[in-house]
């Protein structure tokens, strides 16, 4: 199977702090984020709820992707996430099994 890269927005909590990042192992990663293992901006800002996700084939493609989402104005961030999940759900245990 070949493998996939994910580009991914956590918050913090409905409309509050995001964070955009790209990861080949979108459970692993997210997991990581929820126990505090990353460290830094998720950590001090509890920052660990999945709402958005996307899947690429190659690595370039989800890093130009994360590249382009993180200048989006904050409002652009947020209509993309409520297109797909209007109620800010923790999309982790969908994907966690």
């Amino acid at each position: 199977m070949k493998k996939q890269f994910y580009v991914y927005i956590l918050a913090s909590k409905r409309n509050g702090t995001l964070y955009i990042g790209v990861t080949s192992d979108l459970v692993r990663r997210v997991g990581q984020h929820k126990m505090g293992e990353t460290g830094g901006f998720t950590k001090k800002y509890s920052v660990h709820h999945l709402v958005y996700f996307e899947i690429h084939a190659d690595v370039e493609n989800a890093i130009l992707r994360e590249k382009q989402m993180k200048k989006w104005r904050r409002a652009w961030k947020i209509e993309l996430i409520e297109r797909d999940n209007p109620d800010w759900h923790d999309l982790y245990e969908g994907i966690s099994g």
